[in-house]
Formats: structure tokens, sequence, C-alpha cells
């Protein structure tokens, strides 16, 4: 494997030890092994900036922001509020877990394994915000009160907006008592769902069934969708769509399978380079689509996808504007399938959204540079619920915590706030059983490649990143605040 690595990186011209420092393929090796050096490093320069801390949310962002401002405070006084023993897990995962390339143990860690030493944790969900008078009321009625706050609490999925999905109400991702209840619905008779964990394991064993009846000779239809709402990791519904055509024709059984993408949006990105590459990939593969089609309802027993079609048409003239007013028109469509998976409708949890801390929108709206609260100067949110543009994946927590870490020191130290996000997120899209394209953006939406190789085509040392050492470096390094 070293071999062909090096091969790769000889064609494209770069020296080993740059691709292993710009792709950090050795990062999380590299974080371990001088775990030490690190360690004094960091305590030779620590703050001695005093403050009570509160963070809202105890996974990837909320436990990586912990460890790393208790690196870098020479006597940190921070609490976290998170209910789930298994917060941490790796959900950037759920998708290898759904095309059987992972299996759903290779995900799952707890959470007390990497709570930071010091920090103190309250086994509980934060029910009432009160920012004008620092405290935080939990559900178990305990009362908290902080001098600055950090929310990272996610988000939430509301299957319950698609008629038929009702029974499954709002879930969270690693919510094991939701998805039990999900799985009376979903994860069964072709109806599939990898945004949580049990659905994602649910995924593989639904889409086995679809490729051997493809494989019998039966002519079966796969269907894909992609919500009206912000989501969680923007390529997922692409990814499965890929493997699921990657494993049909392992199995020799593409043939009798249509494969059809149904997004509400009108381009595959939001990135034209990665959008033109998309559509030649599908193009190539006979994956078909239908943009601006949002799913709204599902009959699981009948096999029925029901999708509101929109679109725009020219109305009435308008005098005053001295232009033609833009009139929605929309066309309910029926789509009979053999195999759905569904991206559920998203939303920041309504105990957020509708506190004062929250918007009309429901996210927390924040400084994007910043990541400060436009109202609340000592609040700040990251992750997936902060009210930023195409930040909701893992990599984009994983710049976003170091900004907020160091804004918040700066602050308690009377400092000018200076470290600033540029809006960097990273999707490795994966396009089959051994390539991904690793789509790289920010809020130039121009693609910001990490590598000095071509961002838009698809290769096997992306999978490599992608399956062997995106994990490491996220649960040894993002989680203990070094990488």
């Amino acid at each position: 494997m070293v071999d062909m690595i090096d091969a790769e990186i000889k064609a494209s011209g770069m020296s080993r030890r740059d691709a292993l420092k710009v792709g950090a393929l050795g990062g999380a090796a590299a974080l371990m092994l001088n775990a030490g050096e690190a360690k004094a490093a960091t305590a030779a320069r620590a703050s001695g900036a005093k403050g009570k801390i509160l963070i809202v949310g105890g996974g990837l962002a909320g436990v990586a922001t912990a460890a790393k401002l208790s690196n870098e405070l020479s006597d940190p006084d921070i609490t976290i509020i998170e209910p789930n023993d298994i917060s941490v897990s790796y959900q950037p995962g759920q998708t290898l877990v759904a095309s059987g390339v992972w299996k759903k143990d290779d995900i799952i860690y707890h959470t007390a394994d990497f709570m930071p030493e010091g920090v103190k944790w309250i086994k509980d969900k934060a029910a009432t915000f009160d920012p004008e008078n620092n405290k935080v009321v939990t559900a178990g009625g305990q009362t908290l009160s902080y001098d600055y706050m950090v929310v990272a609490t996610g988000l939430q999925l509301d299957y319950g907006k698609i008629k038929g999905l009702e029974s499954v109400g709002t879930i969270l991702s690693l919510d094991e008592k939701g998805g039990q209840a999900a799985r009376q619905v979903l994860g069964k008779n072709g109806a599939t769902s990898l945004y949580f964990a049990d659905g994602s394991e649910d995924t593989w064993t639904e889409m086995q069934k679809f490729i051997a009846d493809a494989k019998s000779g039966k002519k079966v239809t796969g269907v894909f969708t992609h919500p009206n709402t912000p989501i969680k990791c923007g390529g997922a519904p692409k990814k499965i769509m890929y493997l699921t055509d990657a494993r049909l024709r392992e199995a020799g059984a593409r043939d009798n399978a249509e494969l059809h993408f149904y997004p509400n949006g009108t381009s595959m990105f939001g990135v034209p380079e990665y959008h033109d590459a998309i559509v030649k990939q599908y193009e190539e593969r006979n994956m078909k689509w239908s943009y601006a089609h949002n799913l709204v309802a599902v009959d699981t027993e009948k096999k029925v996808a029901t999708f509101d079609h929109h679109w725009k048409e020219k109305g009435k003239w308008d005098a005053d504007l001295e232009l033609y007013e833009e009139v929605v028109k929309h066309e309910m469509v029926e789509v009979p399938y053999d195999f759905i998976h569904i991206t559920p409708p998203m939303a920041a949890p309504s105990e957020v959204a509708t506190s004062p801390i929250g918007s009309a929108k429901g996210w927390v709206p924040v400084t994007k540079e910043t990541l400060q609260h436009v109202k609340y100067p000592n609040v700040f949110a990251l992750g997936d619920v902060a009210a930023v543009p195409m930040g909701k994946t893992g990599g984009s927590a994983r710049k976003q915590y170091k900004v907020v870490c160091e804004n918040m020191i700066a602050l308690m130290e009377g400092k000018k706030m200076e470290s600033q996000y540029d809006g960097y997120t990273v999707c490795p899209l994966i396009t089959g059983l051994g390539t991904v394209m690793l789509a790289e953006f920010n809020w130039t939406k121009k693609p910001t490649p990490s590598f000095p190789l071509d961002p838009t085509k698809e290769r096997w040392i992306m999978w490599f990143l992608k399956v062997y050492m995106l994990k490491p470096m996220t649960v040894y390094g993002m989680l203990k605040g070094r990488a």
C-alpha cells in the first residue's frame, strides 16, 4: 500500500513529505507519536485568562472545543452539557456502513473515553436559554451559569415532516432510542436512510436485497432524495447513489437497475467546477436526475414516493417595479420505487431555535468570520447549528473550533479577536468503491484544494484518505484539540 501511495505521489510531482504534510495523511500518526511534545509546547504558551465556560453539545465540535480550550488555558473551568453516551461517534462513516464497507461498530465511540480531563460533564439536555442573565436550564431542572458559552448542539432530523413518516418524528443522528423507533418504518421494504446510525446499517441490508433482485433479472428502480432544507454533509445523498451503482456493477446487475436522483435544488453542487464534474460522472454511469423535486410523502407499503415538483414562471406585469412577477408553480409527482434512500429535512434543535439565541430560521446567528453571536458577545456557535453558509460538515467544524477557541481566549484576555473562518468546507465525495473526488471549497465557491492535484478528478488515493486516515485523524487528533 505504501509503495502504491509513493507511486501516485511521484506521478503527481509532489515529494512524499509534502503530500503527507499537505494532505494530512500522516496527521493522526504524528499526533499520537508526538503527543507529549505537543502537550509540553501547549503548556508553555497557556493563557492565564479566567472565565466559566459552558459548552452546550458534546459531539465532535463541542468536545474538540473543550479539548483545545483545556490545552490552551492554564486553569480552565469548562462544563459540557450532553445527554448522549455516544455523541462523539464518527458520523462521516455512516455512508461507508450503508454501503457495506464498514460495520456499525467501526463508527461507535463512547463519549466518556474522549471527555477532556478536568471538564465537567452534565449528562442532560439544555432546555432553556437565558443569555441576558448568562444561564441555561437543563431538562432535569439544573440551572447553570456561565461567563462564556459555546453552542454546538448539532441539528435534528425531521422525518416527521414527510407524510408517511410522521411516526418517526424528530430524531438525532446518534439517538439510539429514536433510531429504534425509526426502524419501525425505515430500514424495511426498500425504504432507507443512512442519516442515523441504525439506519445506515439497515440501508446496507436493504441495498443487498435490491441488488439481489436486479441480479435475478428483475428490472428495479432506485430513488435518492435531497430535501428543501440545509443538511449535514450535502454530498451524502449523492454518495449513497454512487455506491449503489458501484455495488450493482460489482454484482454484474447494473443493466437491470434504474437509479434516479431527485434533489430539491437546481444543481448538483454549489461550486460550478464540482457540479460539472458530477454531471459528467452521472452521464458516464447512466444515473438519472430530476432537479426541483422535494420529497413530501412516501407510502412505504405501496413503495411510492411523492415529490413536489416546483418551477418559476413569468406572472403579471408590475408597473411600479417595471418587471414581471415571478410565480412559483407546483405539481405533485408520484414515483414508484423498489429501493429509496431518504435524506430528511433538517433543522436546529427546537429548544435552540425558539430561544433568544436562535433566529427566525432556527440556526444560531453568528458573524460568519468570528463565529461570535450577533447579539450576545460572550456566546459563540459552531458546527451544524451555526448559521453560516455551507458549513455543516466535519471538515468545517475542524476549522471552526480553532477559530472559536482563539477568539474566545482573546475576548477573555480583553484583546481583539483576530482569528477568522473563511468558510472552508471539505466533502470527500465517494464516487465508487475505491474512488473519491475530494471537493474542497470556501465562501468564494471556488475549489480550494489542499493537494496540488485537479480536485475534480476521482482518485483512489483520496479513497485511502477517506476510508483509512480521516477517522483516526478525527478521533485521535481533533477530539484531542490538536488536529
